[in-house]
C-alpha cells in the first residue's frame, strides 16, 4: 500500500470520527429524549389500563353476555389487537422488562417503634419515611419525604436500552415464609425483619424468570433509626451490558417543612457528605449548589434543621454528584436535593451484593456518636473553631444530657446550666471587676495627665505618661480585656448550641411554646424591615437587659468613653441590632442571654458591696512607692517618646 492510499484511509477515518461526534446528541437532547420516553411510558400505561378496564366492563356487561356471538367476538378481537399493539410498543422500549411496566402499583409498610417506612411496588423503593415520635410545628406527623413516586432507583443498560428501576414494577419477596403475603410488617425490641422487592425479566409464557432478578433487600431492626439496604443482582450476566463495570444510583428528595420558621429551616438545610479518608463537608446552605465528588465517599446526607436522611456505604461509594436547589413548590415544600452515586459492579459475577444502610432520624448528638460515623458533625456546634466545639462537646452537652435525666422542664435546665456557667466564670468576672475598680480609682490622675497634654501632637507623651502611671500603680490596663476575651468562646458556643439542640424542640416554658423557635406574643399585620412580623418577648427582654448592662458598664469605666466617644454610641446600637437578629431565632437562646445578664447584674451589685475601693486606692499608693522594673515594652515606648523630645524623668 503506497503513501497516498494510507493518507486517504486516515482522512476517511478522521471524517468518520468527526461525523459521529457531530451527530451525537447533546446533554439537552438526551434529557429531552428521556422526558419523551417517560411520557410515552405513561401514555402506554394509561392506554393499557384503560383497555383493561374497558375489556372488563364489556365482559361483565349484559350486552356481552346476551348479545349475538358475532358482536362479542368482534369486540374482543378489537380489544386484543389494541392490547397487542400497546404490548409491542412496550416491548420495543423496555425489552425484557416490558411486562413489569404494566403491573398495578401497591404499597408495603415496614415499621418499628421509631420509624414507619413505605415501599412502592413501582420502583421497589421507599416513597415515604415517617418519624413516629415527633410532630411538626402544627402537630402533623413528621415525614422526611412523602411522594407517590420512587425516590431511589438506579440506571442500567439492557440490550442497548437505558432503563431506570423507577419505571418498573417490582415483586415482593419475604425471606421469612411465615410473613409471606403480608403487606405491613412490624418489629420491636431486639428483633429484626427482612423484606425484599425483586425485579424479574419477562418469560416467554407471559410470566417471569424468577431465577434472575434485581433486588432491593431491606432489613429493619426494632427500636433503631438505622435500617439496612442491599442492592443485589442475581444471574444478570446475560441481561446487563457485558462492558458495564458500574451502575448509577439516583437518589432524589423533596424535603418538607417541619419547623415554624421556614426561612430559618432553609438556612440550615443542605447536603452533608463524608469522604472515606477525610473529614465531613457540606454544600452551601444559602444558595443552590452542585458538586462533583471524585473520590471515595462514605456517606451522603440530606440534612434538615433537626432531622436527616442518610445513605451510608458499607465500604464506600466510588464517586457522586450532589446538588441542592429551591423551586418554591407546594405549601410545605422546603428544598430539593439529589445525588447520583456511582456503585462498583462486576458483570462477570453470578451474584453481586452492594450493602448499604439508611438512617432516617433526628440530629441527636448522642445517637450519632453511637454509630461512630462522624454524623454528629452535621450538628452545627462550632466544628470550624475547635475551642467552641470542645466547649459544647465536652462540657455543655454532657451537663445538658445529665440534667435532662431528671425530667425537669427545659426552661429550668437552661436556668441551672446558666448558674453553673456563671460559677465557672466567677473568677474571670471578679478579675474583670477589680480591673475596672482600679481604673476608676486612677481616673483623677489620668484626667490630670490629659490636662497636661491637651494637644494632639502630644499624644505620644500622654500615652507614655499614662503607661508610666499604670506601671508605678501596679495595674495592667489589659487585665479587664483578657477575661472578656476568655468568655467570648463560651458565649459563641451557646449561640451555636441552643438553635441546634433538638432537645429544646417543641419544649414549652412560660409563654414560649417551642424553645427551639421564636416565642411570638404578638403577630403584626405588617412586616418591619430587619425585624419581622411578630414580637418575641424573650428577645425584647434580652435587649432591654443588654442596654441596662451597657449603661452600667459605661458608668463603671474609668476613661475609655472619653478617649473613644464614638464607641459609646456603638455599644448602645449593638443591642438594637440584636433585637432584629434574634427576633426570629430560638427563644431558648434569648432566654439564656437574658438569664446571663440578670446574673451579671447580681454579681456586679455584690462586687460593689463587697469591694472597698478606698483600700484599692491605698494599695495603689503603696505600689507607687516601690521601685519599678521597666519591661521591654515600656522601654521601647520611652525610647520612642525620647526621639520626639519627651523625657519622663524631667
Amino acid at each position: 500500500m503506497d503513501r497516498n492510499s494510507i493518507f486517504g484511509l486516515v482522512i476517511i477515518f478522521l471524517i468518520l470520527i468527526g461525523y459521529s461526534i457531530w451527530m451525537s446528541p447533546s446533554e439537552e437532547e438526551l434529557q429531552q429524549r428521556k422526558i419523551k420516553a417517560d411520557s410515552i411510558a405513561r401514555v402506554h400505561q394509561d392506554q393499557l389500563d384503560s383497555l383493561r378496564k374497558s375489556e372488563a366492563a364489556k365482559i361483565n356487561s349484559p350486552d356481552t353476555v346476551s348479545g349475538t356471538p358475532g358482536q362479542s367476538i368482534s369486540a374482543v378481537s378489537d380489544s386484543t389487537n389494541a392490547v397487542s399493539q400497546v404490548n409491542s410498543l412496550l416491548k420495543e422500549q423496555f425489552g425484557v422488562y416490558a411486562g413489569s411496566v404494566t403491573k398495578e402499583n401497591k404499597y408495603y409498610i415496614l415499621e418499628n417503634e421509631l420509624i414507619k417506612l413505605k415501599i412502592s411496588a413501582k420502583g421497589g423503593s421507599l416513597v415515604s419515611a415517617e418519624l413516629k415520635q415527633y410532630k411538626t410545628f402544627d402537630s402533623l406527623p413528621v415525614y422526611l419525604f412523602k411522594s407517590d413516586t420512587a425516590v431511589l432507583g438506579f440506571n442500567f443498560f439492557v440490550n442497548n436500552r437505558s432503563l431506570n428501576t423507577t419505571q418498573l414494577s417490582f415483586q415482593p419477596y419475604w425471606k421469612d415464609k411465615s410473613l409471606q403475603g403480608k403487606d405491613s410488617l412490624y418489629v420491636s425490641g431486639n428483633d429484626s425483619i427482612e423484606f425484599s422487592m425483586r425485579l424479574y425479566p419477562d418469560a416467554a409464557d407471559s410470566g417471569f424468570v424468577t431465577g434472575k432478578f434485581i433486588e432491593f433487600h431491606y432489613v429493619i431492626h426494632g427500636n433503631e433509626y438505622m435500617s439496612g439496604l442491599d442492592i443485589r443482582l442475581h444471574n444478570m450476566n446475560d441481561i446487563l451490558a457485558a462492558n458495564a463495570n458500574y451502575i448509577n444510583l439516583d437518589w432524589n428528595m423533596n424535603l418538607r417543612q417541619q419547623e415554624m420558621s421556614l426561612e430559618n429551616e432553609k438556612l440550615v438545610s443542605t447536603i452533608y457528605y463524608k469522604y472515606l479518608s477525610d473529614d465531613v463537608d457540606y454544600l452551601s446552605e444559602r444558595k443552590d449548589e452542585e458538586k462533583q465528588l471524585n473520590t471515595k465517599v462514605k456517606w451522603i446526607s440530606f440534612k434538615q434543621q433537626f432531622f436527616t436522611s442518610t445513605l451510608i456505604a458499607r465500604e464506600s461509594f466510588s464517586s457522586a454528584e450532589i446538588q441542592t436547589w429551591s423551586e418554591g413548590k407546594g405549601e410545605r415544600y422546603l428544598k430539593s436535593m439529589s445525588a447520583v452515586i456511582t456503585l462498583p459492579f462486576d458483570p462477570m459475577q453470578t451474584t453481586t451484593s452492594i450493602p448499604m444502610s439508611l438512617y432516617f432520624g433526628p440530629n441527636k448528638f448522642k445517637t450519632y456518636r453511637a454509630y461512630g460515623l462522624d454524623q454528629e458533625k452535621q450538628i452545627p456546634i462550632g466544628w470550624s473553631f475547635f475551642l467552641m466545639a470542645w466547649i459544647n462537646r465536652y462540657a455543655v452537652i454532657p451537663v445538658f444530657d445529665f440534667l435532662s435525666t431528671f425530667n425537669l422542664n427545659y426552661g429550668i435546665i437552661i436556668l441551672i446550666l446558666t448558674i453553673l456557667l456563671k460559677i465557672v466564670l466567677f473568677p474571670i468576672a471578679y478579675k474583670t471587676y477589680m480591673s475596672s475598680a482600679k481604673m476608676r480609682v486612677l481616673k483623677p490622675e489620668i484626667d490630670e495627665i490629659g490636662s497636661k497634654f491637651p494637644k494632639k501632637e502630644d499624644a505620644m507623651k500622654k500615652q507614655q505618661a499614662t503607661m508610666d502611671l499604670y506601671k508605678r500603680a501596679g495595674i495592667n490596663p489589659m487585665a479587664g480585656c483578657i477575661p472578656l476575651l476568655l468568655q467570648m468562646p463560651i458565649l459563641i458556643a451557646m449561640f451555636r448550641f441552643f438553635p441546634a439542640s433538638i432537645e429544646l424542640r417543641q419544649q414549652s416554658f412560660l409563654w414560649a411554646h417551642d424553645l427551639s423557635s421564636y416565642d411570638s406574643i404578638l403577630n403584626l399585620p405588617f412586616t418591619i424591615p430587619f425585624y419581622g412580623d411578630h414580637v418575641s418577648l424573650f428577645t425584647l427582654l434580652m435587649t432591654i437587659s443588654t442596654i441596662i448592662y451597657t449603661k452600667m458598664s459605661n458608668d463603671m469605666m474609668a476613661s475609655g468613653t472619653q478617649q473613644l466617644p464614638g464607641m459609646k454610641t456603638v455599644m448602645y446600637l449593638m443591642p438594637i441590632m440584636f433585637l432584629g437578629f434574634f427576633n426570629s431565632y430560638a427563644s431558648g437562646l434569648s432566654y439564656y442571654y437574658l438569664l446571663a445578664n440578670l446574673f451579671t447584674f447580681a454579681q456586679m451589685y455584690a462586687f460593689r458591696k463587697l469591694v472597698n475601693e478606698d483600700k484599692i486606692h491605698l494599695q495603689i499608693q503603696e505600689n507607687k512607692k516601690k521601685p519599678v522594673k521597666k519591661s521591654g515594652f515600656q522601654k521601647r515606648l520611652e525610647d520612642m517618646a525620647k526621639k520626639q523630645g519627651y523625657n519622663p524623668k524631667r
